[in-house]
This record gives C-alpha cells, sequence and structure tokens, in this order.
C-alpha cells in the first residue's frame, strides 16, 4: 500500500500533490501504514479515502480503485449507517465505539453479512481544525457466525439427546432450527417410507401449504426436491433456486429477501447405503455457501441421522420389550389353562391304573402287569410336569397360596433328603446329609420347601456320574443356609448368569438324562423368594456345582395372613421314580432291553439296532419290535455308533434328544463310515412340525416318527424301510452283475471291432490299388464316364478306410495301458505331430507357434493322436488366409490346462458341446473332408486321464480348444 501511495497520482484528487501535504496528514499516513491493525483513514472536506495493507481483505473486489476515492463512494452500501456516525465525529471532534455491528459489504459480488467492531477517532490538520477522520477496525464476522452455528449445533444436540422417540425428535427439531433463521432461513425433513415415497416429517421458517413443501414427494419424482435421486443415490445436491420463477415464494428467514440456493442434504441410515431420509436447507442469501456452511449443514444432518436412528433404535426396541411382555403374559396363561385342564384327564387315568394294580396282584400276568406300571409311573412323571407348570404360572400371576409354619428346617431338611439316599447309593455316588440343629425354628411352607430340596437333589443326581452329593443346613448370622453341592459335570461360566432363567437349558451339558423342562431351577428360585431368600451358585466345569439357598430367621419379612397351616406334600417318590429311570442298571419293572441286550426273533429275522436314553420308552420300542426282528437296545448315540460298527445292522432306529451324541450327531456319522452308510435309519422325536420333519429327513434320516406314535404305525414304517432296504440290495446285485455284463459286452466289441477293421481294411486296399491301375493303364482308352467311376471307387475306398481307421482308434482311445503312467514331455509330442502333418503343415502354409509346454503324466501315443486331430482340424478348417496354430498351457490345480487357438472359420455358439460327439459334423463334407470322429476320439482320451474338454469360439473368429491332464506326481500345485 505505502508503494502503492507513492506511484499514486494525487494531483488529480482533492488532497493535491504528495509533495504538498500538510506534515499533519503526512504523520497519519505514516502511522496508518506502519501498523498492522485494520486501520483506514478520510481526510479533507471530500473525505477522502486511504487504508493500510491489513485493511485490504475487508475491501475485497475495490481494492486498489477505492485509494483517493470519496469515503462515501468506497461504502456507499453502508453509507446510511457509517455516513452519520462520521459526520458526528467531524462535527464534534468526539470518538466513537461500536462493537460487533452488522454492515452489508459489497466487497465480494453480492452483499454480505459482516460484523465489525470499531472506533472512529477525530484528525487535526497543522492548524489544529479537525479535517478527517481515522477508523481502527477489527471484522468478526467469522467468529460471531461461528459462535452462532455453534449455539445451533449445541442447542439441537441438547434437544435431541432428551428425545426418546420420532415425533420427539422431530419436534426438538424443529423448535431448535426455528431459532436461527439466520443461517437456516427455513428447513425441511423428509424421510423416505418403505413405498419409497418421501414424507414432509418436520419444517422450520416456512408454511405447510407452501409449495416447496408438500406433504408427500411421490417415489421417482424429484420436483421440487431431488427424493429420487437421493433415494438411488444419496450425495448432497447443492442447487440454484434463482432461476426458479416463483422463487419470491420461498421464505426469507432474518432477512430482507429469499435464497439464492438450497442445499439438499442425504440423512445417513447405519449400516444402509439408502438413506433415512433427506434435510433441504435455505442458504443465507447475504453468505457466500463455503465450506464452513457445508460443514454446519454436515453436522446437522448428522446430528438429525443419529437421533432418528437412536430413536428407532428405542422405538424397536420398546416394541420388542412389549411383544415379549406379552408373550410371556400369554404362556403364563396358557400354562395355567393347559395345566389345570390335564390334571383332570390324568387323574382319570392314574386312578384306574392304580385299582387295576391294587386289585391284580401276583394274580395278573407278568407283560400285562409290567404295562401298567409302565402307564403308571409314565403318568405320575407327567403329574410332576403338569404340577411344576402350575406352580409356575401361578407365581408369575401372584396366585401362589403359601402357609408358613415354624419348623425345625434341619429335621425336615433330612427327612426329605433321606428319600434320595437309593437312587444316590445305585448310582455309586456317596451321599451325605449334614443337617445340624438350627437355633431358632424357620417359617417356611413344607411343601414348597420339599420342592427346593428334591429339585436340587435331582438335579446334583443327574449330572453328577461319580464322586459325592452332599445337603447341609446350617445357621448363618440371621439366616438359615442350605447348601447342595456336588462333583459332577459343572456349568460353563457363560451359563451361570442363565441357570435361573426361565425355560433355559445349558448348551452341551451332557447328564444322565437329556428330558426335562428347564423351569425346575427357575422354580426353585421363584419358590425361595416367597420366603424371603435368595439362591447363588458357584460351579466350575468337570469340578462340581454348588448351590446355596439362604432362609431369614423369624417371620417379620412374610405376610401376617400366610402364616398358619402346614400345606400338602408334595411326593418326594414322583421325584425319586424319575431320578431311579435315570440309571440304566437299575430296570423298574424288570425290563430286560437295558444295557445293550438282544432280544428278539430268531437268528433268521432281521437285526433292527434301537437307541433310546429314556428307559421306558425303550422297553416299549424294543418290546414291540421283538415280536418280528431280532433286536439290539442300547442307551445312548456313543453306544449306537459301536454297536452299529461293530455288526452293521439292516436298520437303526434312534431317538433324536438323547445325551452325549444325540439322533443327528449319530446320523452324521453312520453316514461317514462305508460299512454304515447305506443302513436306513429311522429317527425317533417328541419334536413335533413339518419343520423338524424337514430337519430330519434333510439330515439324511430315512423316516422321521413323531411322538406319540401308535405300535401300528411304528411297524408299519420300520417294515416300509426294511423292505426298501431288502429291494435296494437286490437292485446292487443286479447292478452288479449287469456291469460285469457290460465289461465283457465292451471287451468283446472292441475286440471284434479290432479284428472287423483289419479284416475290412485289406479288401479296401485291393480296391483302392487295383482301381488306380485300371485308370492307369486304361485310362486313355476308358470313356469319360467309365474313367469317373473308377475315380469314385478309389476315393470311396479311402475315406471307408479312413473311417475305420478313426473307429478302431475311437475303440481303442479309453482303453486304460497296462504299463505305469510315465512323465510325457508335450513338446516332444508336437514335434512328433509336426512330422505326421509334414505335407499338410507344407501345403497350407501354415504356422505352428509352440510356448514351453509342461511334462504331464500319461502314455504319449494317445496325447500324439490328442493333438494331432486338433491341429489337423485347425489345418483343415481354414478361413482363406494361412492358418496360424499357437499352443500353450498354464497350472490349474493338479492338472495343466492346454490351449490349441487357430484362426479359423470358427464354431456357432449352439453346436459348440455338440461337436464332440461321434460322426458330429458342421460342415459341409465336399469343402472339409472328414469322418466326425477325432473329436469325440480327443474326449475319449482325455477323459481317460480324469481331464476335460472343451472349445470357445464364434464364427469367422477362429476356435480355441482346451483340455486338462494331470501333472507329475508330487509336482507342487
Amino acid at each position: 500500500m505505502a508503494a502503492l501511495i507513492r506511484s499514486f497520482d494525487w494531483s488529480t484528487t482533492p488532497l493535491g500533490p504528495r509533495e504538498l501535504w500538510p506534515q499533519s496528514l503526512r504523520t497519519v499516513v505514516s502511522i496508518l501504514l506502519t501498523s498492522r491493525y485494520q486501520m483506514w483513514m478520510a481526510w479533507g472536506p471530500e473525505l477522502t479515502f486511504l487504508c493500510n495493507d491489513a485493511y485490504t481483505p475487508t475491501l475485497g473486489i475495490k481494492h486498489p480503485g477505492a485509494l483517493g476515492t470519496r469515503a462515501q463512494d468506497v461504502w456507499a452500501e453502508i453509507w446510511p449507517d457509517i455516513g452519520p456516525l462520521i459526520a458526528k465525529v467531524l462535527e464534534t471532534g468526539t470518538a466513537t465505539y461500536e462493537e460487533g455491528l452488522l454492515l452489508f459489504l459489497e466487497r465480494s459480488g453480492f452483499p454480505e453479512e459482516t460484523y465489525h467492531t470499531f472506533s472512529y477517532s477525530p484528525l487535526s490538520d497543522d492548524e489544529g481544525r479537525i479535517s478527517g477522520m481515522l477508523c481502527v477496525v477489527t471484522e468478526e464476522t467469522n467468529r460471531l457466525i461461528g459462535e452462532r452455528r455453534v449455539e445451533t449445533l449445541r442447542d439441537v444436540a441438547s434437544a435431541l439427546a432428551g428425545a426418546s422417540k420420532e415425533d420427539e425428535v422431530l419436534r426438538a427439531l424443529r423448535d431448535q432450527l426455528t431459532r436461527n433463521k439466520k443461517d437456516l432461513p427455513f428447513t425441511l425433513t423428509y424421510l423416505f417410507e418403505d413405498s419409497g415415497d418421501a414424507k414432509l416429517a418436520c419444517s422450520s421458517g416456512i408454511s405447510r401449504v407452501s409449495d416447496f413443501a408438500p406433504e408427500r414427494i411421490p417415489r421417482g419424482s424429484d420436483s421440487p426436491w431431488p427424493a429420487a435421486q437421493l433415494l438411488d443415490h444419496p450425495v448432497r445436491q447443492p442447487i440454484d433456486v434463482r432461476p426458479l420463477r416463483n422463487r419470491s415464494a420461498l421464505p426469507a428467514g432474518d432477512w430482507n429477501r429469499p435464497p439464492d440456493q438450497v442445499d439438499v442434504v442425504p440423512i445417513g441410515q447405519q449400516g444402509r447405503e439408502q438413506p433415512a431420509g433427506f434435510f433441504v436447507v435455505g442458504i443465507n442469501p447475504y453468505r457466500r455457501y463455503d465450506g464452513a456452511y457445508s460443514g454446519f449443514i454436515d453436522l446437522l444432518s448428522g446430528q438429525i441421522a443419529a437421533a432418528l436412528g437412536n430413536a428407532r433404535a428405542y422405538e424397536t426396541e420398546r416394541q420388542r420389550a412389549e411383544a415379549l411382555a406379552e408373550l410371556d403374559r400369554a404362556k403364563t396363561t396358557f400354562f395355567s389353562n393347559v395345566s389345570h385342564e390335564l390334571r383332570t384327564p390324568l387323574t382319570l387315568m392314574l386312578s384306574p391304573v392304580e385299582e387295576l394294580l391294587a386289585k391284580s396282584g401276583a394274580e395278573s400276568p407278568p407283560d400285562q402287569r409290567e404295562l401298567l406300571e409302565l402307564v403308571h409311573r409314565n403318568g405320575l412323571r407327567l403329574q410332576k410336569l403338569v404340577n411344576t407348570l402350575l406352580d409356575f404360572s401361578r407365581i408369575e400371576a401372584g396366585r401362589m397360596q403359601a402357609a408358613y409354619e415354624a419348623v425345625d428346617l434341619a429335621l425336615l431338611t433330612a427327612e426329605f433328603s433321606a428319600n434320595f439316599r437309593s437312587a444316590m447309593e445305585r448310582a455309586g455316588l456317596e451321599f451325605r446329609i449334614e443337617c445340624g440343629p438350627l437355633p431358632e425354628p424357620v417359617y417356611i411352607d413344607c411343601e414348597m420347601w420339599e420342592k427346593i430340596v428334591l429339585n436340587l437333589l435331582s438335579n446334583a443326581l443327574k449330572f453328577t456320574f461319580e464322586g459325592q452329593v452332599s445337603i447341609s443346613v446350617e445357621a448363618s448370622e440371621k439366616h438359615a443356609r442350605l447348601t447342595v453341592a456336588d462333583t459332577g459335570l459343572g456349568i460353563a461360566e457363560s451359563e451361570l448368569p442363565h441357570i435361573f432363567d426361565r425355560f433355559h437349558r445349558a448348551a452341551g451339558r451332557k447328564g444322565r438324562s437329556i428330558e426335562g423342562t428347564g423351569i425346575g431351577l427357575a422354580l426353585v428360585q421363584e419358590l425361595v423368594k416367597l420366603h424371603g431368600g435368595s439362591i447363588t451358585v458357584q460351579s466350575e466345569l468337570s469340578k462340581g456345582s454348588t448351590f446355596t439357598v439362604t432362609i431369614p430367621f423369624g417371620m417379620q419379612h412374610l405376610p401376617k395372613e400366610s402364616i398358619g397351616a402346614a400345606g400338602v406334600s408334595a411326593k418326594p417318590d414322583t421325584y425319586l421314580r424319575e431320578a431311579l429311570r435315570w440309571l440304566p442298571d437299575f430296570p423298574v419293572g424288570g425290563s430286560p432291553y437295558d444295557s445293550s441286550q438282544t432280544v428278539g426273533a430268531d437268528a433268521r429275522a432281521e437285526r433292527i439296532l434301537l437307541a433310546d436314553d429314556n428307559a421306558d420308552m425303550r422297553d416299549y420300542v424294543a418290546r414291540l419290535l421283538s415280536e418280528r426282528y431280532h433286536v439290539t437296545a442300547v442307551t445312548n448315540g456313543e453306544q449306537a455308533l459301536e454297536a452299529a460298527l461293530a455288526a452293521p445292522p439292516d436298520l437303526i432306529v434312534s431317538d433324536v434328544m438323547m445325551p452325549g451324541l444325540d439322533g443327528f450327531e449319530l446320523l452324521k456319522e453312520l453316514r461317514g463310515q462305508p460299512a454304515t452308510r447305506t443302513i436306513p435309519v429311522v429317527l425317533l422325536s417328541a419334536r413335533a412340525g413339518e419343520e423338524s420333519r424337514v430337519e430330519g429327513l434333510g439330515a439324511g434320516a430315512d423316516d422321521y416318527l413323531i411322538k406319540p406314535f401308535t405300535a401300528k404305525e411304528l411297524l408299519a414304517r420300520v417294515g416300509a424301510q426294511l423292505a426298501m432296504q431288502r429291494r435296494r440290495l437286490e437292485t446292487e446285485k443286479q447292478l452288479q452283475h449287469s456291469n460285469a455284463e457290460l465289461r465283457r459286452a465292451n471287451a468283446d466289441l472292441e475286440q471284434f471291432a479290432y479284428s472287423a477293421s483289419h479284416d475290412l481294411q485289406e479288401p479296401l486296399r485291393q480296391v483302392a490299388v487295383f482301381s488306380q491301375m485300371l485308370s492307369k493303364k486304361y485310362g486313355g482308352t476308358l470313356e469319360a464316364d467309365a474313367a469317373e467311376y473308377l475315380d469314385f471307387c478309389v476315393d470311396g475306398a479311402h475315406r471307408m478306410e479312413t473311417l475305420i481307421s478313426g473307429l478302431l482308434a475311437y475303440s481303442q482311445a479309453g482303453k486304460t495301458s497296462e504299463a505305469s503312467p510315465a512323465p510325457v514331455d508335450m513338446n516332444a509330442v508336437v514335434d512328433e505331430v509336426k512330422k505326421n502333418l509334414a505335407t499338410a503343415i507344407e501345403e497350407s502354409d501354415a504356422v505352428i507357434s509352440v510356448s514351453n509346454l509342461p511334462v504331464v503324466e500319461g502314455d504319449p501315443a494317445p496325447f500324439v493322436h490328442l493333438l494331432q486331430n486338433l491341429i489337423s482340424n485347425a489345418l483343415k478348417y481354414q478361413s482363406g488366409e494361412a492358418p496360424r496354430v499357437m499352443l500353450a498351457a498354464e497350472a490349474d490345480g493338479d492338472f495343466w490346462r492346454f490351449s490349441v487357438q487357430d484362426n479359423g472359420v470358427g464354431i456357432p455358439q449352439e453346436f459348440q458341446k455338440q461337436i464332440f460327439g461321434v460322426f458330429k459334423r458342421l460342415h459341409d463334407r465336399k469343402v472339409y473332408p472328414g469322418t466326425g470322429i477325432g473329436l469325440a476320439i480327443c474326449q475319449k482320451i482325455v477323459d481317460r486321464y480324469g481331464g476335460k474338454i472343451w472349445v470357445e469360439s464364434a464364427p469367422g473368429l477362429g476356435a480355441t480348444f482346451f483340455f486338462t491332464l494331470p501333472r507329475q506326481s508330487g509336482e507342487p500345485s
């Protein structure tokens, strides 16, 4: 600026030549130019404009033309705002001060929103008169606009943080965006529906009846905003709206004119490319749409996207929770109702059975009494399950009525536990009962406490195979503590948090039985809670588990109305009977089918292997089948696999749900063994429904029978599978016999073809030779027709000889050489082929190029035949120019993939698979002579070595034949 002032012709301005300036003016200009602070000044009656370098960014496009011009001309657009302030300074000599004053400067080609903090000070000449003014200014546009935008972002974030539903998000967004109409004169938030329509969800600063704010933009439409483009290609769309005829209808926000631009930004969705909607923002007409402005809108759209995503996730989770709660209520109601309904028929079943057992005594036949006992045992087991479900549903519905009474908890627990001693001893477990005296009585519901004790002991027996089970009762401060510990399988750490959840069954936990409802421990926990107590578990895999129940002493924690008479006993024999059935060496009812015993019809009968972990079911099925078949019954999948591999049966019947190796795993193992792969397998399962049946059959089962089933159905299914197996075996024998006959026929046919070809070739050669001799000797004296007939004879004999040679080669091509495969250098094979085809190559001016071919395993003779056929075809089917044949190979796993490429006539797509058939010809025999056997021979040779052959071609563009041959043994892939 100093250089510009020195070079400027000031004589054309009211200030006159610089040499005539008063000293006061020189001094002020010197101070102005040396300052790094933004300054400008006006001097003289015309207020001539000068400034320093720091001020030029404020001038913008007005620099350098503003120098020496009247100040009111330089800042004509803001003179109504600053002119009175300058006049006051000049008149009064008093300085002014303005902070953050809004001024619309036209320094960038348009009126621009700017903010300035400045002071106007008077300037005196050499005589002390006020002759001008000095402005010291700080432009604060970026700071103030930045603070305004940050405040908007902060307020929006704060408002959205408290919104958990989508309508709350949209309401908070509308309220906050309305507060900044300078940067956001108007906004529209559209959300895409499942149909693809864009629906207006929220707006600010614009009427909902405006043409620019339609309630819905149909799918595929881009009017008035590019909804269709954003749905398919979510890229922001800045739009220049100045060409619009009705642009004046756009709201102006806090300004006096509508926006010139609108930014349309997609609202993203986490994990999805398609946006949730889009955000339309009217751009401040007095600010340039730069990176800072764009970044501000991006942050806003990001906040909207995050808030909508959180709200939708919350809504989804809320709906899921409500659905689960509703399902819980429905399930509880169902269990309560069905349990009540089941008890009546159960009672009518059990009572008559008990009466028959009591009357029959020792007089009834053993098999009849055994069936009655089977019905009675399983009826009691079903009754226990029904009662458990009913108890649980009552607890959940708040209808469980307890009757608490003061008891000697140690003595009562010891009595309940003693019922399990016989079962523990039969299982080979040490059973310790350590119930010492307590300092005071404990208030409990005796029936509930019995269920707690028996459930915990049942679980301990079920999952403990060796070692001990112990139960103890002792005092612990103000509580009585029950502890049931075992040295069993233990529980995985990941399962411990869920062990008391309803219907939860630990994955992969292999007990004595896989049967169970998964509500025993959940019921125990609820019963303990009804006593004001708690239950915990400590466990480690393979080391055992310890369940601890604590019950407060006294009765202050119990409802007074429930303290009274004792309840009804839970019948410990029901728990005991079920536990005893888990022990394979304890045949309740005298079953003869446990422990892998074999029973049934005579030795000529078909043999069936039966696997089921439920003793009663195993006994029942074995009894049904043993009347017709030879039955071997085992208790689990491991025993079934071992028995099947040792002596493969004719059929296997297996339960699906078994501890250890279940039915599906057993089926997989059987299908993976050659000895058992084809044995028919019938699966039995209590899982009903089409999905279960499809799963079973899809796993490879031959049949899938759903429990409960009738004896007639079981026998019919088993009989049908055995009948089909017999037919399969007979068919296999017939097929083996047919294959042997076919091999003998093929050998005879090959021998016949070989002999016939030799026998036919000799007379054909004689026909050709003698015809040629006749033509040579008498050709000059024969009539034209006679000479032509002799030529036909020669030509036909040659074609016939070629055809017979081809058939002989075809019959021999697939024969496996008796010699061991040897390394064959395919480069040497090509050299041999070139020698054989030397005449044809020379006559056609063919060029045969060969890349370095590999060494393969096999017999060189068929490889020569293979390449000779392919190369001779390339020479034969020319397109008018000299043949060019290129041979190459590249590795393809355990094979080499060879290619033979030519520039011939090519092969249409529809014939490219047919040409490898015998006698398949695509071209005129007169133009392209041949037998139609060559490519069939090629395929037979390649098949012989386990490879494949194919062609890629197009008419007029040549053909490339590909084939694969095995690599040498031990050669790295």
